[in-house]
């Protein structure tokens, strides 16, 4: 038999959803006993709502001649309804969870509520990526809501052994986060290092896995990402096969991967779906141009400025001329056209999309020409600019790019002002930092530093897919063959 009502409950959820004018309380008449039923009706499936159960109970109940216990004991066996549902005596408990999308039934001769998780919130339909677009391979792209992008998931990699671990993050937001893992393909270490810090996360609110990635970093002064994100359903379930875990969060379509390495965020998930011939080419045109993004205008104002003896004459010649009547130093030009640059590239971003890449591009070429007329720059200084722009373009992963805007600034002006000597010393204080960082115990520089040949395989080139028998060993745990042969 069911407890009678001690206190008032819909009473003391009404005072918590007070001034929720959006709240809707549909009274009802439930086997000859008043109830009502809450909900938000934007946010709750009300087709369901109506017909699967507001409308089957006063069928049921009018057409049923019972006691009111046993016809609400057989409520709780399941008999009476196609939609699951919880029980609650928590008025604090009932009106969270009606705020998060679930009906609430509340009986006034019965202590606990009745809770139907019909929640349906509006979202757009799985699309094409955007920031991972890929010539060959799948189009598709996770979106915000986290039960779609699991589904997604759930198609590529169909198998028990794929662990999903729920999360709420946010004390105000509530958000759903869940970590997906192939059980016995990651490092255990690494799925217990990440429940701990998700679970002791504390915060307002999370609307976006940065939010989760700034709470989980361990080098928090350092410029260089450490979680790896993507919106492609294949890019995480090919991570997740190399033994890495992910991090998804519901309202964001970008998911977390971890670990991650320096190469890994220079690889594309196009590189897997061309030949090894072309996509090892392709790859190693990519690291060229991530060091020129890097390397290109410091070395050029540093060449200039201070080493002009080591550029052919005929060059030399040309370059002197160009800057004959430039009154700024080689170092003051490149500030000004990569400022210039980076705000034009800003302002691309935030300009409406079907005039925004068509105005940065007309806007660079015209105030790049305009400033070479006025003889405020010279024009090697806009073909190593310009260079130095497309090249960031080319690393796939944007927040690694920026990692690399960010840094060209205090190279070049360590460049400007010491010659090669600080360009170079620039590069060594990089790559040590980047040697001393790691991705929950994986070395970033890894099989670089240190130095693991059998992984050379899927770094610099890519070997073809037969080849690669085993899972990279910065990821995956004991169970490390992934190709078998098969007679």
């Amino acid at each position: 038999m069911k407890p009678k009502m001690q206190y008032d409950l819909l009473a003391l959820v009404k005072q918590r959803l007070e001034k929720c004018e959006d709240v809707v309380y549909q009274a009802l008449r439930i086997h000859g006993s008043a109830c009502t039923m809450i909900y938000i009706e934007s946010i709750v499936d009300n087709r369901m709502l109506q017909e699967n159960i507001i409308s089957p109970l006063i069928k049921k109940s009018a057409a049923v001649e019972e006691h009111f216990d046993s016809f609400i004991d057989r409520l709780d066996r399941g008999d009476m309804l196609s939609v699951p549902f919880e029980l609650s005596s928590s008025a604090d408990y009932v009106a969270n969870m009606i705020v998060s999308g679930n009906a609430a039934m509340i009986v006034e001769s019965l202590s606990e509520s009745y809770l139907f998780d019909i929640v349906q919130y509006q979202k757009r339909a799985v699309s094409e990526s955007q920031n991972e677009q890929v010539v060959n391979g799948p189009q598709e792209a996770f979106i915000e809501d986290i039960n779609t992008n699991l589904s997604l998931l759930r198609h590529k990699i169909k198998h028990t052994d794929l662990k999903t671990i729920r999360y709420q993050i946010g004390d105000y937001s509530k958000t759903t986060v869940y970590m997906v893992y192939i059980d016995g393909l990651c490092k255990p270490g690494i799925v217990s290092q990440l429940d701990q810090k998700l679970s002791s996360i504390s915060i307002d609110g999370a609307f976006g896995v940065s939010t989760l990635s700034e709470q989980m970093k361990e080098a928090v002064v350092s410029p260089f990402p450490q979680f790896q994100y993507t919106e492609r359903p294949d890019s995480v379930a090919a991570s997740l096969l190399e033994g890495r875990v992910g991090i998804m969060q519901d309202g964001t379509p970008s998911t977390l991967l971890v670990p991650v390495t320096l190469f890994s965020l220079l690889q594309s998930s196009e590189d897997y779906y061309h030949s090894f011939f072309s996509s090892s080419w392709i790859r190693l045109i990519r690291f060229l141009f991530a060091v020129i993004s890097l390397l290109l205008p410091s070395l050029y104002v540093a060449i200039t400025t201070f080493q002009p003896s080591i550029i052919p004459t005929d060059l030399l010649i040309t370059i002197t001329a160009s800057r004959e009547n430039i009154p700024f130093t080689a170092l003051m030009e490149a500030l000004i056209m990569e400022l210039t640059f980076e705000g034009l590239r800003e302002a691309g971003t935030r300009i409406p999309k079907p005039v925004g890449q068509t105005i940065s591009i007309i806007g660079a070429i015209v105030i790049g020409q305009a400033a070479v007329d006025a003889g405020i720059v010279s024009n090697p200084m806009v073909i190593v600019v310009s260079i130095t722009g497309i090249a960031s373009y080319i690393i796939p992963h944007f927040e690694l790019g920026l990692t690399f805007r960010l840094l060209r600034f205090p190279i070049l002006i360590l460049g400007g002002t010491l010659g090669l000597i600080g360009v170079f010393a620039a590069a060594f204080l990089v790559y040590g930092h980047v040697a001393s960082l790691k991705s929950f115990n994986t070395p970033y520089l890894q099989p670089v530093a240190p130095l693991v040949l059998s992984e050379w395989k899927d770094t610099l080139i890519r070997v073809p897919s037969m080849r690669m028998k085993n899972r990279p060993k910065s990821y995956a745990s004991n169970n490390n063959i992934r190709r078998r042969d098969r007679s």
